[in-house]
C-alpha cells in the first residue's frame, strides 16, 4: 500500500529543486558555460516532470485538498493558486518548444522564448513551493 500522504511534500520539493536548477541554469548561460546550463535545465525539466506525475497520482487518489484559512490569508492563498495554476497550464507548451529549439540548435529562437518561458517556469516553481506551505503548513 502506497501512503499517498508523503505526496505533497515530495511535490514541494521536486518544485523546489525545480527552481534551483532553472537559477542555476540562468547563472551558467550568462557565464556563456553552455555545458552547465544545458544539464541544469534538464534536471529542472526532470524535477518538473516527477512533480507532475506525483501531483496526478495524489489527486487522482485523494482528490482536492481544501485550504482552511480565513479572511484575508484565504484571498491571498487564492490568487498565488488561481496565478500559479494558470501559468502552469502556458509553461508546459513554453518549456516543449523551447527545448525543441534548443535541441535543433536554434540557438536564437531558443532565446527569445527563453526569454518567456524562464520566468514563467520559475514563477511557477516557486508558486508551488508558497501554496504547499499554505495548504499543509497553515495553522
Amino acid at each position: 500500500m502506497i501512503n499517498y500522504s508523503i505526496l505533497p511534500h515530495l511535490n514541494a520539493i521536486l518544485n523546489g529543486t525545480s527552481a534551483l536548477f532553472l537559477i542555476a541554469g540562468y547563472f551558467f548561460i550568462r557565464q556563456r558555460i553552455v555545458r552547465l546550463h544545458r544539464a541544469c535545465m534538464l534536471g529542472a525539466l526532470t524535477a518538473s516532470c516527477l512533480f507532475l506525475i506525483s501531483y496526478l497520482i495524489y489527486h487522482a487518489q485523494v482528490g482536492s485538498v481544501r485550504f482552511q484559512g480565513q479572511g484575508g490569508v484565504r484571498t491571498v492563498y487564492f490568487v498565488v493558486l488561481i496565478s500559479h495554476t494558470v501559468l502552469a497550464i502556458t509553461v508546459v507548451p513554453l518549456a516543449i518548444v523551447t527545448l525543441r529549439r534548443a535541441l535543433q540548435e536554434r540557438f536564437d529562437r531558443h532565446r527569445r522564448i527563453a526569454r518567456w518561458t524562464l520566468p514563467v517556469w520559475f514563477y511557477v516553481s516557486v508558486t508551488g513551493v508558497i501554496v504547499y506551505f499554505m495548504l499543509y503548513h497553515f495553522d
